[in-house]
């Protein structure tokens, strides 16, 4: 198997492309190895300089911290893909995730653009987006994979998603981050 690398926006995110499903319940973010008893997941996490993984459809992104160069744990990550892969597993997560949202009708016209329009775009640069909340004119959502702590998210939150959402709803006056 050739696991595939690309670069995203964020400099401390890579793309990891195995070449098969990886997330078979929608996208997932995880932080702490404890909080999963996934193998491959538990020991990405267990390398020196690795925060965090965000998992898609059909890729890995891994997040480390500035003080770790890629070319240190890279070939790590990509040996333990393979391997999890060669044991013939078919994906990494096959969980029910999802969450069940009790949602007003614009919320979910909110959810339904972020879900079309925003989501597909965000994936390909590893990352997702996740509604949180709207209140007064405000929709909070939540940046994960790569997005987390990009440079460039900032820019991509107010001309991106806020420009959209506005456009489509004029309830919408604003689009903040949160954690």
């Amino acid at each position: 198997m050739f696991v595939q690398t690309e670069v995203t926006p964020n400099p401390n995110s890579l793309k990891f492309l195995p070449g098969k499903k990886v997330s078979n319940s929608g996208p997932y973010e995880i932080t702490n190895k404890e909080d999963i008893k996934n193998e491959l997941v538990r020991n990405i996490l267990s390398i020196n300089g690795v925060e965090g993984i965000f998992l898609g459809q059909d890729f890995i992104s891994v997040n480390k911290n500035e003080k770790i160069q890629w070319d240190e744990i890279k070939h790590i990550v990509i040996s333990l893909i393979n391997d999890f892969y060669a044991d013939g597993k078919e994906f990494v997560i096959d969980e029910n995730i999802k969450e069940d949202l009790d949602l007003s009708e614009i919320e979910t016209k909110i959810v339904k653009i972020l879900e079309e329009k925003i989501r597909p775009a965000v994936a390909r640069d590893g990352g997702d987006i996740k509604f949180k909340e709207f209140k007064d004119g405000i929709v909070k959502v939540q940046l994960q994979g790569s997005c987390s702590g990009c440079p460039s998210s900032t820019m991509t939150l107010k001309q991106g998603v806020q420009n959209l959402l506005c456009h489509y709803l004029p309830e919408v006056k604003e689009v903040v981050a949160v954690q």
